[in-house]
């Protein structure tokens, strides 16, 4: 059972009932952390913008996803490994490229280089070194995809931490934990 309530779209008003009635509009469904997220519109509001400014950018979905497995993963989300396992499948994902984002790695030279660099922003708080940032950029990355990594961790890591003080009820298909000797620190 969650330990925040969850404002049901139905009985929802006001600003509440308008970003759920949207929620539900793009997804087909109101997930329980938007439920949660509703009981302050503002959270509710401000969430939905920066995922939304997010999906704008260079990224492309596939990598947007594993970096919010590799984020999950790092900060122990249940609720975001099997919302992201999801969503990864829906944007192309393969099994074995989810395990890999959620192990911060990918076999794709490029996406590697950014899975990783956002598995270090979480592990180091931010504090990356210049040899992190030099291994995005030998890569091909620019400045512009650095900032939106940065982004796209600072707006999982608050949804990780929002399901987990919240304990938010999974209403995603769940996923196996991986196994402890193929976990990277």
């Amino acid at each position: 059972m969650s330990r925040l309530n969850s404002v049901h779209p139905e009985t929802a008003t006001g600003r509440a009932k308008e970003l759920l009635d949207a929620v539900k509009h793009h997804l087909g469904m109101v997930p329980n952390m938007t439920r949660a997220m509703a009981n302050a519109p503002a959270v509710l509001d401000a969430y939905l913008q920066f995922s939304g400014a997010l999906a704008k950018g260079a990224l492309s979905p596939k990598v947007r996803e594993q970096i919010a497995l590799a984020v999950a993963e790092a900060n122990g989300c249940n609720y975001c490994l099997a919302a992201h396992n999801a969503v990864g499948k829906m944007v192309g994902l393969t099994a074995d490229q989810i395990r890999d984002s959620r192990l911060g790695t990918a076999v794709d030279a490029k996406a590697n280089a950014l899975v990783r660099f956002a598995r270090q922003v979480v592990n180091a708080r931010g504090r990356v070194t210049d040899s992190d940032l030099a291994a995005v950029r030998t890569a091909g990355w620019d400045d512009g995809a650095i900032a939106e990594v940065v982004a796209n961790v600072a707006v999982h890591v608050f949804t990780n931490y929002f399901n987990l003080v919240g304990d938010i009820a999974i209403d995603f298909p769940p996923v196996e934990p991986l196994p402890q000797e193929t976990v990277a620190a």
